[in-house]
């Protein structure tokens, strides 16, 4: 995918690539060293998702303008990205022109999104059936940034790994699942884990420097 991207970019002289990284935490760290103008971020990546390294990117890297590049054309994820933070949300079966289109746009202080989505956006407002996607109410408790750890927890990360990911001292997120366990009424990690399973913490909510929540596929 990002050969291809490279080069379409490389054809068109306008956009230069300066950097790449294959994981969240890895495109937060290149963004806080390089400061790109634009970033196109892949919804589906390790560790970090797209939505959650948005977040974090654009919590360092505030001038910084991201674009989304996903598979998913649902309400839902659109919704979330654009919450994130990002400036565009570019279907990956978009033609060149497209994310050309896209990249013009945001670097202009724009918005874009791809006509599919939009379209379908609008069909589903229009119907009135947009229906507001609300966390578990097993989880309504927690705060967006403890929903981010419980959610790497789940998923058999650290509190070192986690750390890391998130960029936070290590005693801050084992404070982070002292105080969710608390909250939840359970005793180990363990608990945590089956909780989070059990409210299908597969979407899950960021925080982005605005205080804008979002939820979104893992």
């Amino acid at each position: 995918m990002r050969d291809g991207i490279r080069a379409i970019l490389k054809h068109n002289d306008e956009f230069q690539v300066v950097g790449e990284a294959e994981t969240g935490s890895d495109a937060v760290q290149v963004c806080k060293k390089l400061l790109p103008d634009i970033i196109l971020m892949d919804i589906g990546l390790p560790g970090l998702n797209g939505i959650e390294a948005t977040a974090e990117v654009l919590r360092h890297c505030p001038e910084t303008r991201v674009i989304v590049l996903s598979m998913y054309d649902d309400e839902h994820s659109v919704v979330s990205a654009i919450r994130s933070g990002a400036r565009a949300y570019v279907l990956k079966k978009a033609s060149d022109g497209d994310l050309l289109d896209a990249l013009r746009t945001v670097a202009k202080g724009g918005s874009y999104m791809s006509p599919q989505v939009s379209d379908r956006l609008l069909n589903r407002i229009q119907r009135g059936d947009m229906e507001a996607k609300q966390v578990p109410s097993l989880l309504e408790g927690l705060s967006p940034r403890e929903l981010q750890v419980l959610r790497l927890v789940a998923e058999g990360k650290t509190s070192k790994e986690i750390a890391v990911m998130l960029d936070l001292g290590l005693q801050t997120v084992r404070s982070y699942r002292k105080t969710m366990m608390k909250k939840l009424n359970v005793n180990n990690v363990a608990g945590l884990t089956q909780l989070a399973l059990s409210a299908g913490l597969t979407r899950f909510v960021v925080e982005n420097a605005e205080g804008n929540q979002a939820g979104s596929h893992s």
